[in-house]
């Protein structure tokens, strides 16, 4: 039928639901979307199961929205059935694209941070040192927990994926952008980031004096001034390594980027590309022609977290993925 509307889906793995409201926050916007689609799965909206996911068709729905990382086994399946299902998948939000915040847990695996959480916390009382296991023998009946994997997942490291929405969480612009897209049959070819290719930077209207640095500051260690570049007054911003499209909300409220648009897209590495704009201004005196080893240790240790810092959206999409354990 030529009329027939399209048929969307919403799923939510390892986030912390801001997909989900985000989607809410086009507002009004929210009723062009029912005049064009029906919503068939939506598990935080909707009472659906995955069994009517899995009767569906294959290639049923027509969009499917999967936000978050791919953090234990349930979502890993859910991942695959919604792509069996889907004729269109698409990465919504950062923890999707890149893994994010849970994919920080990258630095520890299951073991470490089953004991951190369960047997180490201060405000756990567990005496009989019990962790989650997948399988318990109670007296209803067998209980069953879904696997919790050592590595956090991208969607694209799971399943193939169509299109990326970027963002911690997407925001308004893009999500009705797409959506319009959608609505005229005018997406892009598979594989396209649905945001504008400039960095940040070039959506910033503070000011940039090509000046070097040789000082930083932590956010809450400084008051910066409103017209110049943060980065320029000691505060790092990942503006300079990160996709636009969100209106440099942040920085128009003396926030620094953190990161949550992904990478440009000439430099996929996003924590490489901030380390190499940062290398560029910090350094010592001009006059000092010269570095030490000592004087490079003490420029690097002002940088608290690096890996909190540069990779806090991407260190599963990384070329470093996650920390190596040693056996």
């Amino acid at each position: 039928m030529a009329n027939e509307k399209l048929k969307i889906a919403f799923y939510w793995a390892a986030s912390c639901g801001g997909c989900e409201i985000a989607v809410l926050d086009i507002n009004e916007k929210i009723l062009d979307v029912i005049q064009l689609a029906d919503i068939v799965f939506w598990p935080v909206a909707m009472d659906v199961k995955y069994k009517d996911v899995e009767n569906m068709p294959d290639k049923y729905i027509d969009i499917c929205f999967f936000n978050g990382s791919v953090r234990n086994e349930e979502q890993e399946y859910m991942a695959k059935l919604l792509r069996q299902k889907a004729k269109t998948l698409i990465a919504f939000g950062s923890c999707a694209q890149e893994g994010c915040i849970p994919g920080l847990a990258n630095l520890h695996n299951r073991e470490e941070i089953f004991e951190k959480v369960y047997l180490k916390s201060h405000c756990v009382e567990n005496p009989v040192g019990t962790v989650p296991q997948t399988r318990f023998e109670a007296k209803e009946g067998l209980l069953k927990l879904p696997e919790f994997y050592d590595t956090v997942k991208t969607l694209d490291q799971t399943v193939e994926v169509d299109y990326y929405i970027p963002g911690c969480p997407p925001p308004v612009s893009l999500i009705t952008s797409a959506l319009e897209a959608v609505a005229k049959n005018q997406l892009p070819p598979k594989g396209t980031v649905l945001a504008p290719p400039k960095s940040v930077c070039d959506e910033c209207p503070r000011k940039k004096e090509n000046k070097k640095i040789t000082k930083i500051y932590r956010v809450h260690k400084k008051m910066p001034e409103p017209e110049k570049c943060l980065l320029e007054q000691g505060i790092i911003c990942m503006g300079p390594a990160t996709r636009s499209g969100c209106g440099a909300q942040c920085l128009n409220v003396d926030m620094p980027c953190t990161g949550c648009g992904g990478p440009c897209p000439n430099s996929p590495e996003q924590g490489a590309a901030m380390v190499s704009a940062l290398a560029s201004i910090l350094g010592l005196e001009e006059e000092k022609d010269r570095y030490t080893e000592k004087d490079i240790e003490e420029l690097m240790r002002q940088i608290k977290d690096p890996v909190g810092t540069f990779y806090m959206y991407s260190l599963p999409s990384s070329i470093l993925r996650r920390k190596v354990m040693k056996k």
